[in-house]
């Protein structure tokens, strides 16, 4: 449905789309004349920014000019540019500037070199290395690390290896030192209950959400078994919405699954009746009017190839229980195995001539036919027939797999969007940019333009160039100097056509592309036309 234009307005300012001014309904059909307005004083064009880093040029006079202006400066005066500090206005008058020097003078006993790496051998520097220890050991009490200290015992009751005092009980597992850990009163914290608030627990229990269960608020005011249903239980009609599209009479009413039972009713009645355990495609069709099921030819031929698995023009007990029963879920009893194992009566015109005692029965199906229904279970059925067309290749995928896509969903391009977007590609890009505006209007290029950049990109030719409307004259060099040779004739026609493309009738190289592609790809189809 299109919204009236008398309610687009009141729609427009309640909810704009993405990207969109939010418009008062007052003035929705007001004259656009903002983008038109320009607002402020027109800022004058200072000195650009490559004169500053790079100016021109000067003369000699001219810098001996600027050298003049620039002295009547005091900070000229006292340090002029490329040149140190004057200091002779601070110091004495009849100061020799070049011989004279403050200080004393320092007398130089060792050099450095001495000092890091003196001239010694290793027995005299450990020995006035122990004597400097030995020194600090007393008035300093500095031991190295590892040292014992010397308390001056009796050396004769007394020595440095002998142990002394009783043992501190210790375990190696480390269990001393978890105790350490825990504090006296975290111990009982953990050990006591925990006093909890029952207004704060029966508001959790009813108002808050628990792992694994379903929150109910109203739980304690439903006492009603855990199986109970609301509600009224409405039964079947005795029509069903496809006997009312097809205008069925009563008698044909057979709705889902009971036209379904029906229908394996009568097979089963033929396969009784028959007592070979087969049917072929006259005795299905006379099953299918029994039930009021009338089927066209070409219908019933397509039903018993679908069911003739083996191609031998006949519809056998297991070929019956796969395709036109409920095998999943009619699970075999004993008895029906034992009728189903038994065998069936031999082909022939009189059953008096038969004789069964001497001729092996002919089995419906065979034992290893017999499976069970789940592994571990008592149950018995059917095994399961499979279809050439069944047997799909493992790398099999759908295209609905491919894009995660759910028949029947809202395709993403109806999900509404809500914010601004990154990419600003809704309204036009200004002609002249401002430093300072750091919105992205679409020409600019992401991270797979910067690795993998177009061969036009790496000639300098970019995509604003493509899309830059051009004359005439100038896209009929850009084609010759490209090696595109067109009569004049060929060049109006394509002219004509790229200006239809435009609601103002602008031509740019994009356009002219496409046009020449689609006049190459019409040759192309009529050459094979007319081979």
């Amino acid at each position: 449905l299109i919204t009236p234009p008398e309610a687009k307005k009141f729609f427009n300012f309640r909810y704009p789309p993405a990207g969109a001014e939010r418009v008062f309904y007052g003035r929705a059909n007001d004259a656009k004349i903002a983008p038109s307005l320009t607002h402020g004083i027109r800022s004058k064009i200072s000195i650009p920014a490559k004169v500053l880093i790079n100016p021109q040029p000067i003369t000699t006079f001219q810098q001996k000019i600027k050298d003049k202006k620039e002295s009547v400066y005091f900070s000229n005066q006292r340090a002029p540019l490329g040149k140190s500090h004057d200091q002779t206005p601070g110091l004495p008058k009849g100061l020799d500037v070049l011989n004279t020097t403050f200080g004393t003078a320092v007398i130089k006993e060792l050099s450095a070199r001495d000092v890091v790496n003196p001239p010694k051998s290793y027995e005299e520097v450990f020995k006035e290395g122990k004597e400097g220890h030995d020194l600090y050991v007393v008035s300093h009490n500095d031991y190295y690390v590892g040292e014992a200290k010397n308390r001056k015992y009796n050396p004769s009751s007394f020595h440095r290896f002998n142990l002394y005092g009783v043992p501190t009980p210790h375990f190696n597992d480390g269990r001393t030192m978890a105790k350490t850990l825990y504090w006296l009163h975290e111990l009982q914290m953990k050990r006591g209950a925990k006093i909890v608030s029952k207004k704060v627990d029966d508001f959790k229990e009813k108002f808050q959400h628990k792992l694994g269960r379903v929150l109910d608020p109203i739980a304690e005011t439903m006492n009603v078994p855990p199986d109970h249903t609301f509600g009224a239980c409405l039964r079947p009609e005795e029509y069903g919405a496809g006997d009312l599209i097809h205008n069925r009479p009563p008698g044909e009413c057979l709705r889902g699954t009971d036209r379904q039972r029906a229908l394996t009713a009568a097979v089963r009645h033929h396969l009784k009746k028959k007592g070979d355990g087969v049917i072929d495609k006259a005795e299905l069709q006379e099953a299918c009017d029994q039930v009021n099921l009338h089927l066209d030819e070409k219908l019933l031929d397509q039903l018993f190839d679908y069911c003739d698995v083996d191609n031998d023009g006949l519809i056998n007990y297991l070929e019956f229980a796969n395709f036109l029963n409920w095998k999943d879920k009619m699970p075999l009893k004993e008895y029906e195995e034992r009728v189903i194992i038994k065998g069936r009566k031999p082909d022939c015109a009189n059953p008096a001539e038969a004789n069964v005692d001497e001729s092996e029965p002919t089995l419906l199906i065979k034992p290893e036919d017999i499976v069970l229904k789940e592994p571990g279970s008592s149950e018995k059925t059917l095994r399961t027939l499979l279809r050439p067309s069944d047997r799909v290749s493992n790398h099999y995928k759908t295209t609905s797999a491919e894009i995660s896509a759910v028949v029947g969903a809202v395709p993403s391009t109806c999900y509404p969007i809500y914010g601004v977007p990154t990419i600003r590609s809704d309204i036009p890009a200004p002609r002249i940019r401002r430093i300072s505006d750091r919105t992205n209007y679409g020409e600019e290029g992401n991270a797979y333009s910067l690795l993998h950049p177009t061969i036009f990109g790496q000639k300098g030719v970019f995509e604003r160039d493509f899309f830059k409307t051009r004359s005439k004259k100038e896209i009929a060099e850009i084609l010759c100097n490209i090696g595109v040779k067109l009569s004049d004739e060929e060049f109006e026609n394509i002219w004509n056509l790229a200006s239809k493309k435009h609601h103002r009738g602008e031509v740019c190289v994009e356009n002219i592309r496409n046009v020449l592609d689609e006049l190459q790809h019409a040759d192309r189809i009529t050459c094979k036309t007319t081979v």
